[in-house]
This record gives C-alpha cells, structure tokens and sequence, in this order.
C-alpha cells in the first residue's frame, strides 16, 4: 500500500486537533488500516467514532480522503511464484514443510483478510480446507462441498486435490513425510487436538511437526493487511433477552461445578453473546476478535484492541469487565500457574495450550460451557428471530415474484438476481449485513454446492433451466439463512422427480418427532431415505445451528451423516436442507429454518417428545412438485406451510407481488 500525500496528512492533521481526537495523524493512519482490513458494512462511516467521539464534517472528509488514499494495493505475485516465495523461506528455515489451514487464531469460519492465507497461496476461497507445502509436491484438502469449486479455482499441476474426509491431511502425512523430514505449523493457526493428531501421523513416518515462533507465510505476504478494526457495540437487552451479569454467573456457576478456576474463551461469537456485544471485524458475522478469561467469581478479563470500543462501550461492559491490550493475554495465561484452567482443546489454539502447560495450569479440556447456553435460545430471542424471518420472508418473496416475471425474459445473470435480492432486503431497513455470500446458481453452477457467481462465471438464467438462490440475512433481532429451488420456464419428468424425493425428505424432517436425548445423526437420515431409494444421495450436512445474530453456522447441533452426538434442546434453531445435484447440469435445495420445540406427546407415549417448528417463510415452487411421489400427509404439509406464508407475509405485500404469493401458494 502507498502513503497518502503529505497534502492529505496536514488536513487530517488540523482535523485531529480541532475535533479534540486522542490520535495524532500517524496513529489515525494505523487504525485507518485496520479500519481497511474489516468488512465495510451497510454503514462504511461507522468508524469515525473510533477516532472521535463525535467527529465533524471537516474530520469525516479528511478521514475519508485518507481511507481512499490507503485503499490503493499494489498487484499480486501470481499462485507460482507465490508457492516458490513460500519454498525458499521453508528453505531458509531448515524446514521441509509447511501446513497451510483456512484459519484464524479463533478458528472461525469467516475470516478477515489478513487470515486469508489459503486463499493468497492457492486461489482457493471457500469456507473450509488446508492445504500442505512441500519441497517438490503440495496437496489441497477440501470436503464435498468445494470439490468442484476448487477444481475451478485452483491450478492442478501446482497442488494434487485430496478430500478432507476421505483422504485427510494426517493420512496424507504420514504416507508422504519421510524419515527425518520437519514441516512446520503454525501453532495459533491450529487447534490442540488437530495438531496432537498431526503429531501421531508425522512420527509414524519417522518425521517430525515443528512448531513456528512466526508464519513463514507471512514473512513473504508482502501486502498482507493488519488485524481488522470495526466499532465494537452493545447488543441491547431488547434482542439478547439476558443480562451480561447474569450470563457470567450462569457459566461460572459451571466453572465451579467443575472445580476450575478459569475458562479460557476463545471464540468471539462466545464472546459476543457472553459480553452482549456485536462488531464487524469478519465478513457477514458481527463478530469482534478478542480473547477472554472468565474466572470463578464472573469477572472477566476481554483481550482486544482498545481502539475498536465505541464511546459509551465501557459503561455496558462494567466493572467486573477489564479491557486489556491482545499482546498481554500470553501474560495473563502465564498468571494461571497455579489454577485449574477449563478450555476447549478442539478450538483453542495449540499455542495458547502449549502456553498453559509451560506455565504448570492444571488443564481441564472440555467442552466451552457457553456454545451450549447459546445455542438455546431464550424467548425473547425466539420472538426476535421469528420477526427477523416474517421481514425477511417477505423481501424474499418479492424477490422470487420479480424473479418469475424477469427470468423467463432470458436477460437476467446470476449476479444481477443476487444484486437485486440484496436490494429487497436492503428495502426492509433493518438489514445489517447478508448472513453469507449469496449462492445464486442458475442451471450447471446450481450443482456447485458452495458456488459464489463472478464475472468469469456469471451466466444467464434462461428458461428450461433450474434455477438455485441460497441467502441469508442479519438482522439485530435474527439470523436469516433460506434456500429456494425455481423452475425457469417448464422443468424436465427428472428435474420434478429430484425435487420432489428433496421435498419429500425435509417434510419427514420437519414432520419428524422424537425422544429427548435425540441427536442429529440420528435424524439424518430421515432427509435422504428418498433419494437413496433411486440410488442417489448429496456430499454435505443436512442441518447446521444457527444464531442470534451472529453466526450462519453455529454449534454444538448439527444435522449430518457424521453428525454431533449433541442432542437436541428446545430452543436450538437448526437448517433443514437436503438437497441433489447433477455435475453439469443442475443442482436443488430446499433449505428452512427450523427451532427445536417440545412436541405433544400421543397417548401412551413413555417418553416426553420433540420436534421442529418452521421458522422461514416463502413459497416452495409447485411446478417442481411430482404429485404422484407425494403422500396425502406431505401434501397435506405443503399446503399448510403455503396457507401459513400467505398468512404470515401477504399482508406485508400489495400488488403484483402479492398477487403473485396468492397464486403460488394456493393449495396443491
């Protein structure tokens, strides 16, 4: 990144001093580069607070002429010289290896763009992988998701593709290390128990992990950006429902059950809903990147950037919350010697676990008691999110209204459709961010199971094809996250029996009641029985949790094949979403929410029932419907879900669209 001319430093100078800011024009230059490495947001001056409480005209122009003038990046080397920039470094450093994992220091899903490493080695963006460098050969590990994607997007003669599941990257160690060999890691970027099993695999080929004091990676990333800085604000107790006081003695009370002393958190959404607080260092999460130690006594000591605080975050936060500088967490760890110190080694980073066990803490590796208090949502975050989802279902149908009077036309691209959703959503005036990139698919990139459309790929939606839209939404009071299938034009006999035997199967699931203590890979099958019926299946997890204003994805609850053991709890909002696709040719979803609610029990029953209740609403494409695969029961659902959407979102509509929801909605 260039410097901005000295023109712009004399006006940001005199701005600083006239606004009464702290910072002076090079400390205002730093945090403006971190401000660069967040997401923009829906609102992009935001961050002015951060410089000042209350900023003037004069500082928000000089501000924004600053931001402008960092904004400029220099080119990039392409992936070769890339890969060989990273060689010559192991090299350098006496290693043989490296290990490079879509991840951040909290392990997170999104990730900012310093975190990207993957990314900046490979070409590969997708939510989950890794990928292992060595001297003459690299590999790129990724699930059944990105197996299309990655073929794409990342250059074959440079990195042989192995799957995640099947051919893991310690099966890949320890049939391609040889004796001697050292790979290195680096140990923030892994968890404890991921690299515990690394460990095994290069010792049983005679090799050994190496921990790194920094990331080779980074050392020739010459453009990497610095940490993120977005505003950090309460989450006010109208969405969260629950004090912040109250939360802390909740899961201390769980601390001193278990005898431990301190529960390391590291995962900012643990944060964000321990804390009430939301930001905006990560895409389509409001997330802040911070550490936190919650001790016995429900005081809590928050590692973060200072500069992120917005005015006034103090007085929320408290007095048995101290605010204190990232770099002094190793200190604060260092401290707990003598204590029994609770965390979760399948998160934590390995270094901050190696740190633990230097300094003599007596480790107690359990789950994080605050994904489980989380993912059950109280009441008033229930009502929030079933709001969230009546505002949401109707940008959603005024969309798939516009979709069925444009597409046919034959001059609508995936990008313009997507564009065009962003905007209904944006018309509902509480929009926060989209939940995630939209997937907008329209006939073989359908079948992409995570595809996101660019201008190389961008097709247009024509009639004949099928065309696949799965968004999200985040709103203070919920998180939205919905996938609809549409016939452009007059599907094919195969295209109608595909989605029906995917309907077929998220009615089961959504109709589905059964007994506490009830997991999801109990339940996964219930979504594919109809599809292996005829032979056929799909490589990804039928249902992840969701959260309140937070995370897409969230656990411990998952609907999957290889599901959690976690069983279901009332108040646990969960996707239910199988789906078929045909490499080439087209790809179905059909993805609702759905919150985990206690069921009433018929007689005789011994033991007490749960079940699902819908939460989203919009219309499920009748012209893809086989009626002869439907049951009387499944017909029976779909006509009272379409009864239920009208209900629910036609008095939110007037016009053509309304017209059009009537229509599709009427009874099959």
């Amino acid at each position: 990144m260039h410097e901005p001319r000295d023109t712009v430093d004399s006006a940001l100078a005199e701005a600083l001093a006239a606004s009464g800011s702290a910072y002076d024009p090079a400390e205002a230059m730093e945090l403006v580069r971190g401000v660069l490495a967040a997401p923009e947001g829906l609102e992009p001056d935001s961050w002015f607070v951060l410089v000042a409480p209350k900023p003037d005209a004069k500082l928000c122009r000089a501000l924004a002429k600053l931001r402008q003038e960092l904004a400029a990046t220099p080119a990039v080397p392409l992936p070769l010289a890339r890969l060989k920039a990273l060689r010559d470094e192991l090299k350098r450093r006496g290693l043989d290896g490296f290990l490079v994992p879509h991840a951040d220091e909290h392990q997170g899903e999104y990730l900012p763009p310093r975190a990207e490493r993957l990314a900046w080695l490979t070409g590969f963006t997708g939510s989950a992988g890794a990928a292992a460098v060595m001297a003459t050969r690299a590999a790129l590990f990724v699930d059944g998701r990105y197996t299309l994607q990655a073929r794409t997007q990342v250059d074959p003669t440079l990195y042989e593709q192995c799957h995640l599941v099947e051919r893991p990257l310690a099966h890949w160690l320890r049939e391609t290390l040889k004796p001697g060999e050292r790979i290195g890691y680096d140990p923030w970027l892994h968890t404890a128990s991921e690299i515990e099993r690394l460990h095994d695999a290069a010792t049983k080929a005679g090799a050994a992990l190496v921990a790194c004091d920094t990331n080779p990676l980074d050392a020739v990333w010459a453009s990497q950006p610095p940490p993120p800085l977005s505003p950090v604000v309460p989450h006010p107790i109208a969405y969260s429902g629950k004090e912040s006081a109250a939360k802390r003695t909740e899961i201390a009370a769980l601390l001193a059950k278990d005898n431990a002393d301190a529960l390391v958190i590291t995962q900012p959404d643990n944060i964000a809903w321990l804390l009430n607080i939301r930001g905006g260092d990560v895409p389509h999460t409001p997330l802040a990147l911070a550490f936190a130690l919650l001790k016995r006594d429900a005081t809590v000591e928050l590692f973060i950037d200072k500069r992120k605080l917005a005015p006034g975050l103090d007085t929320h936060l408290g007095n048995a919350v101290s605010v204190n500088a990232p770099g002094a967490l190793l200190l604060a760890l260092d401290a707990l010697n003598a204590a029994c110190v609770q965390l979760d080694a399948n998160v934590a980073a390995s270094a901050i676990v190696e740190r633990l066990n230097k300094a003599g803490a007596k480790l107690l590796r359990a789950e994080d008691p605050i994904t489980a208090a989380k993912a059950c949502k109280n009441p008033v975050e229930l009502a929030g999110t079933r709001v969230a989802h009546r505002r949401d279902g109707a940008a959603l149908s005024r969309f798939l209204a516009w979709i069925a009077a444009e597409a046919p036309k034959g001059g609508l691209t995936e990008i313009a459709a997507s564009d065009r959703l962003a905007e209904f959503r944006r018309a509902t005036g509480a929009l926060k961010d989209l939940s995630f990139d939209t997937i907008s698919g329209a006939g073989p990139n359908g079948a992409v199971v995570h595809y996101r459309a660019t201008k190389a790929s961008n097709r247009r939606i024509e009639k004949g094809q099928l065309y696949l839209v799965d968004s999200g939404a985040q709103y203070a009071d919920g998180t939205t996250d919905v996938t609809r299938t549409v016939a452009i034009g007059t599907p094919t006999a195969e295209m109608r029996d595909r989605f029906t035997r995917v309907l077929k199967g998220h009615i089961a699931l959504a109709l589905a009641r059964f007994p506490v203590g009830t997991n999801g890979g109990q339940l996964d099958a219930l979504a594919r029985q109809f599809l292996w019926q005829v032979g056929l299946d799909y490589d990804h997890g039928t249902g992840h949790g969701v959260g309140s204003y937070l995370g897409v994805h969230e656990g411990p609850q998952r609907i999957a094949k290889r599901g959690s053991t976690v069983a279901f709890k009332p108040g646990m909002i969960v996707s239910n979403e199988p789906g078929y696709y045909k490499t080439d040719a087209y790809g179905i979803r059909l993805e609702n929410l759905v919150v985990v609610t206690e069921a009433t029990a018929p007689a005789g029953a011994e033991r007490p029932l749960l079940g699902f209740e819908t939460l989203t609403l919009a219309p499920i494409d009748r012209a893809l419907v086989e009626m002869s695969l439907m049951s009387t029961e499944e017909i029976a659902w779909l006509d009272a879900y379409h009864a239920r959407v009208l209900a629910e979102i036609g008095p939110q509509l007037d016009g053509a669209p309304l017209a059009w929801l009537m229509d599709v909605t009427r009874p099959l």
